[in-house]
């Protein structure tokens, strides 16, 4: 991955207004200090999307989303922090340093780069044939699966033709040679037959990755050929764990979540309805490294496979890698119909739209399925399926998550939580994995005062920046190692160094941080909405209430952490005490 310094980012930052890059994207309009317009992030009908041109920072009072120039392109074309830093130079002009590669590095940059032409041209050709003569049958059958010619388009379909090196000699002819050709997986080299093509009598569905170059190919064939479905094989540019089918358009929807399918046409299919926010894996199993794709997307995973054992089986595997990858899965069903295609065909959009909205959670869809395991009318195989339930629930490690699936399981299975709870607590005795931990009686307090020492670090963080003044006043009392959260100890550490220089500047501590997560949580920072006080003396009294209620924070976490017998340890809390008696003491003047 590319690395810049943080001058050459800042070079670029601020080489690129926001008000005018997201004027690109959004249609904005003057209202006060500030831009307003619908959110690209969320569906609404009333603009709640602000674009601060002096703070050069974005916020959306309706979903949440925050950031700068460089998290607005992360956020909306989904690149990387250099993507975004390469787009916005290249934008305004600015040329970036050049990493010195080997030879080896170097050719290896030019076969890939070769292999996307390879595959473009393919897909050009494979588009063209579908259209002509040769593609005639292929194109009535595309049409008897009731694709428009929008769709087609979208997605580029094409067809191979029925003379097994038709590809290879077009290919050859436009100058790339048998090597390149085997290398980007379209043609198989033979001693005997010499290049042949891969694909041949297929209707065509070219693969992208997620900027939208083509990198591999499925192929149906027409007819009663085997296999049914083909796939490109991996390729320098082309990993099938790495990669899923539609990406490339799910990545920019609206919509919320991913709706995983399982093949080319029901994507298709989903997409010319509207919901364009679904993907399939390409000929391969569900991998971690397809779970963390849709992550960076998506909090919460749609599973749309085929209601038949397979589709249930592949479900089952697939559901565990969304989980331990931090994804949330639901499960549509799409009974009586087989796939989301012929469920669309049949009911239409409107119903799909339903059975998202009625969407199974994942882990209570395993606990159905493996109650169809056991015989519920036998009393002890009953006993048999509670205990296994019990065990599923034991891999629920925070225990008010655990119990509201113990409360959920219960209550389908007509049993009392209590019962329930008790046989979890029998399966953990067992070692089923986990020892159960007793209540907290002072858990809801204590989320309570971790939750105000928070809000109140990030009003008070909020404040500095639309006060300047206010670092002189705080100076005597507070610095950034009083911040309990790393996150705003980090930000507070970075907004002192720039007073220290002159100036504090937003957008420029947004570049620091390039985890969309992270970006989120400090454009909310940044956006808190401020209640001004009526009085100058309620405004004191306000600022003098936040900075009691971080000290405060500040010497619970000193106290109870483990180097609280240590001496120095213990002297720092003394003063750190002190201090906070002098502070309830005084009036602090604004």
């Amino acid at each position: 991955m590319a690395y810049y310094s943080d001058e050459l980012v800042e070079q670029v930052r601020m080489s690129n207004d926001i008000v005018d890059v997201i004027s690109g994207y959004v249609s904005l309009k003057k209202k006060g200090a500030n831009h307003m317009g619908l959110c690209p992030f969320h569906n609404e009908k009333s603009p709640s999307f602000s674009v601060s041109g002096s703070k050069q920072l974005y916020h959306c009072f309706g979903c949440g989303a925050s950031g700068n120039v460089f998290s607005f392109l992360m956020e909306y074309e989904k690149y990387t922090f250099p993507e975004a830093v390469e787009a916005l130079a290249e934008r305004a002009g600015i040329s970036l340093p050049k990493v010195e590669r080997s030879k080896e590095e170097r050719e290896k940059e030019d076969t890939r780069t070769k292999l996307y032409e390879i595959n473009k041209e393919a897909a050009k050709y494979f588009y063209m044939l579908l259209r002509a003569e040769p593609g005639k049958k292929a194109l009535e059958y595309l049409n008897g699966r009731e694709l428009t010619e929008e769709t087609m388009t979208k997605f580029g379909l094409g067809y191979s033709a029925q003379y097994s090196n038709d590809l290879y000699q077009y290919l050859r002819k436009k100058g790339y040679s048998d090597s390149l050709l085997a290398k980007a997986g379209l043609i198989t080299l033979d001693e005997r037959q010499g290049g042949y093509d891969k694909f041949w009598n297929r209707v065509m569905f070219p693969i992208m990755d997620q900027r939208g170059k083509v990198i591999a190919f499925g192929g149906r064939v027409m007819g009663d050929g085997k296999p049914k479905y083909l796939n490109s094989p991996e390729t320098m540019i082309f990993d099938k764990s790495r990669n899923l089918y539609g990406l490339n358009f799910a990545r920019a929807s609206k919509r919320e979540g991913i709706i995983l399918c399982e093949g080319y046409m029901d994507v298709i299919a989903l997409h010319q309805a509207g919901f364009d926010n679904a993907v399939a894996s390409l000929g391969t199993a569900f991998t971690p490294g397809h779970a963390n794709l849709v992550k960076r997307f998506a909090k919460t995973a749609y599973l749309s496979f085929d209601s038949d054992e397979a589709g249930i089986k592949a479900a089952l595997r697939t559901i565990p890698i969304m989980t331990q990858t931090g994804v949330h899965c639901k499960i549509i069903h799409m009974d009586p119909y087989k796939d989301p295609d012929e469920f669309i065909k049949a009911l239409g959009k409107e119903e799909y739209e339903k059975r998202i909205e009625q969407a199974e959670n994942s882990f209570l869809f395993e606990v159905r399925m493996k109650q169809r395991e056991y015989n519920m009318s036998d009393p002890a195989e009953k006993n048999d399926f509670y205990r296994q339930a019990a065990s599923m629930l034991l891999r629920f490690t925070q225990e008010i998550e655990r119990d509201s699936y113990i409360h959920a399981v219960a209550t389908h299975y007509q049993l009392t939580d209590k019962a329930l709870k008790e046989l979890v607590r029998e399966q953990a005795a067992k070692g089923a994995g986990i020892k159960m931990q007793a209540p907290l009686k002072t858990g809801a307090q204590s989320k309570k005062k971790t939750d105000g020492l928070k809000e109140a670090q990030k009003l008070l963080l909020t404040w500095m920046i639309e006060e300047e003044s206010l670092f002189d006043v705080l100076k005597p009392y507070l610095g950034p190692q009083d911040f309990t959260e790393e996150l705003y100890r980090q930000v507070a550490r970075m907004l002192y160094e720039q007073k220290a220089q002159g100036h504090v500047h937003p957008a420029d501590i947004m570049s620091h941080f390039q985890s969309e997560d992270e970006q989120r949580q400090i454009g909310e920072l940044f956006h808190t909405e401020l209640t001004a006080a009526k009085t100058k003396q309620a405004r004191q009294q306000a600022l003098k209430e936040l900075l009691i209620t971080i000290k405060k924070g500040n010497i619970e976490k000193m106290s109870s952490g483990a180097q609280s017998a240590d001496m120095n340890h213990l002297m720092e809390m003394i003063k750190k005490e002190k201090e906070l008696e002098e502070l309830k003491k005084i009036t602090i003047s604004l």
